[in-house]
């Protein structure tokens, strides 16, 4: 069976026509589609702004891209991996989850995957909408001055947002094609904004300033002599858990890849490759800034707002809204519609989860959570992705290591069938999940500040992803084949692989 399943015997608390598999002849995504959607998620304000972290913390610019490199080289493996089953089968991640979690276990990762999504969503739609009002507010300055209302913000600020806000739920409600057309033509005029802003940015500085001069801090002589390697890993571990929540639900996208070389390649090409250029932009515009503006502008909205070319103001602005806005699309909607709508097949839609996710996007205000970007932004939510390295352990293992990428399709949508496991959870998975991120929690606690540990555990939370995805990997394997040895259980618990090709 490949992507195909007859209606007979499905359950209909597990099956919608929105998670169910999509056939070999509706798939439609090639290698530039592929490429197309890393290039429109990669171009977003964070990607500008990623290096800036490094670099405070000491690092010089070429240091600071390598890591990002680095660890955008990393997340490509599970990326690619974890898209084998989409793109094999069909299926969607919380479908793909029900193969190790169990039918109703599989809820776990997929909230899990959701909740992060559903923050990034409320943050990414503030940002766009923020464009659209500084943009406003240049042909009609009397914007900013108007008082802010009981949520904290002006009515025009509230007006953008829930203006950018609809965007975002018009192009979901549409579906997953309207998804990839965006993609698709916003790729190409992203790339050529971000090159735009470059080369202006070398011609009115003369040059691209200090910053891509200054040496590191960890060099003979500097500040931080021979400290390289610890501020190294937890930046390693940081660039990972950028995108980590996306190499988990990377099959909501790739089950519409018309083969794995097409995703294989896509990803590839779009992955690593742009966030290192747009990372790059964003420092050496900023360096450029030094010297035009006489102060660094990490902002590029703020950058933008300087110019006083209505015209110049207009196209900056429309590129950034279109940046933000295929960022949010790919990476902040889908997941969670799709989880929600696994939740509940009979009464929640892809549309109406798009739906509950936009809600949630208004209902956390996200105007707060970015007025200081430090602490939850790039603390919080990278963090928080970060512990996720246990999912993909327990998802590869299974998939790869137990079950030899071969799947059956027609039992994933069955009440009784070889994934109900005991009452519709596989108990091993969960319990690997929890061993996998426990070691990495304490030191997450205080990084955050909530809890006083030891040197020890904060150590251990800087390799966090990779903590998590050995000992979950490792650890469901085991136990899988050792169950399966000792002949525990019905064939139900510990299935034997069968269908796919």
């Amino acid at each position: 069976m490949n992507g195909e399943i007859s209606d007979f015997n499905l359950s209909p608390t597990l099956y919608n026509r929105d998670i169910a598999p999509i056939a070999p002849a509706q798939r439609k995504w090639g290698t530039w589609d592929i490429a197309a959607l890393w290039i429109g998620m990669s171009v977003c304000i964070p990607t500008y702004m990623l290096a800036s972290g490094l670099i405070a913390q000491g690092m010089s610019w070429g240091q600071a891209l390598c890591t990002i490199l680095l660890g955008n080289l990393i997340v490509l493996a599970p990326m690619v991996l974890n898209a084998h089953a989409g793109t094999r089968y069909g299926i969607s991640f919380p479908v793909y989850c029900r193969a190790s979690f169990g039918i109703y276990g599989a809820h776990i990762p997929s909230i899990l995957r959701g909740l992060v999504a559903c923050g990034w969503f409320g943050i990414q739609t503030w940002i766009g909408g923020w464009a659209i009002y500084k943009l406003a507010a240049v042909f009609a300055p009397g914007l900013e001055a108007l008082p802010n209302g009981f949520l904290g913000i002006n009515p025009a600020q509230l007006a953008c947002f829930l203006g950018f806000w609809g965007l975002n739920l018009f192009v979901i409600f549409r579906g997953m094609e309207s998804v990839r057309h965006v993609e698709n033509w916003g790729a190409p005029l992203l790339l050529a904004m971000g090159l735009g802003l470059l080369i202006w940015a070398y011609w009115a500085a003369g040059g691209l300033g200090e910053m891509l001069s200054q040496p590191s801090q960890f060099a003979p002589g500097g500040p931080q002599e021979g400290q390289f390697w610890r501020f190294f890993f937890p930046g390693l571990t940081g660039m990972v858990g950028f995108w980590a929540t996306l190499s988990l639900n990377i099959p909501d996208f790739t089950r519409y890849a018309k083969s794995q070389r097409d995703q294989m390649l896509g990803q590839a090409i779009g992955l690593p490759a742009t966030m290192t250029l747009y990372a790059f932009i964003g420092v050496a515009v900023t360096s450029a800034t030094a010297v035009i503006f006489g102060e660094t502008i990490w902002d590029p909205v703020v950058l933008l707002s300087k110019f006083s070319n209505p015209l110049v103001v207009i196209c900056s602005m429309g590129a950034l809204t279109l940046a933000t806005l295929t960022t949010n699309l790919a990476a902040n909607v889908v997941s969670p519609a799709v989880g929600f709508s696994n939740l509940w097949p009979q009464r929640i839609s892809f549309k109406m989860g798009g739906l509950l996710t936009g809600a949630i996007g208004i209902l956390m205000q996200p105007w707060k959570l970015v007025a200081d970007p430090t602490g939850y932004i790039f603390t919080w939510l990278i963090g928080y992705s970060a512990l996720l390295g246990s999912i993909a352990g327990v998802l590869l293992s299974d998939y790869f290591w137990i079950r030899r990428t071969h799947l059956n399709l027609q039992a994933l949508y069955q009440q009784e069938g070889d994934y109900t496991y005991w009452k519709g959870v596989n108990w091993v998975a969960v319990t690997a999940l929890t061993i996998g991120i426990l070691p990495c929690v304490p030191g997450f606690l205080g990084t955050i500040g909530a809890a006083s540990v030891s040197e020890f555990w904060r150590n251990v939370y800087h390799y966090a992803w990779f903590v998590s995805f050995a000992i979950s990997f490792a650890g469901y394997g085991l136990c899988t084949l050792a169950l399966r040895a000792a002949g525990a259980s019905a064939p139900k618990s510990i299935p034997e692989a069968v269908g796919g090709d």
